[in-house]
């Protein structure tokens, strides 16, 4: 899939997306994605995946930082598959928990309904103290090709 990202909401993912800042994006609704008339789509941004440029499973902020790689985000819908799809991204980071981390469960994660599974087991988390759910983050990337 190809993007390009235009603007972000936060500084950070500004600079993370080489996009323009546009604090006024942060007035857009978030929370309501896959309900009518929600005029975002989920993003989920995995922050402390596996590491490792040669590591098939890499993915997320810290391989990102640490690599130069893409951090491999996933997207809750694309267009023609889902409907409802919007290019305005609503990130919803997910964090590995200790325990997941532990226990060896820490991997790529590919999906939608495979994180949220993760999260309701509780090996995916907001953060530290945090509930998974919208950062409140936007960024504007609209997908201009798919590869399949």
């Amino acid at each position: 899939m190809l993007y390009l990202s235009f603007e972000a909401s936060n500084s950070v993912a500004a600079t993370l997306e080489s996009a323009t800042l546009a604090p006024a994006l942060a007035d857009v609704r978030v929370g309501g994605d896959d309900g009518a008339f929600s005029a975002v789509e989920r993003l989920f941004a995995v922050v402390n995946g596996p590491t490792g440029s040669d590591n098939p499973q890499r993915q997320g902020f810290d391989s990102a930082l640490s690599d130069g790689r893409g951090p491999l985000n996933v997207l809750g819908g694309i267009p023609t598959v889902a409907t409802d799809y919007s290019p305005l991204w609503d990130v919803n980071q997910a964090v590995w928990s200790d325990e997941a981390i532990a226990k060896g469960y820490r991997s790529r994660v590919i999906e939608e309904f495979q994180i949220l599974g993760l999260v309701r087991q509780g090996w995916l988390t907001g953060g530290p103290g945090a509930e998974f759910g919208s950062s409140g983050i936007i960024v504007n990337c609209p997908i201009v090709m798919r590869m399949l």
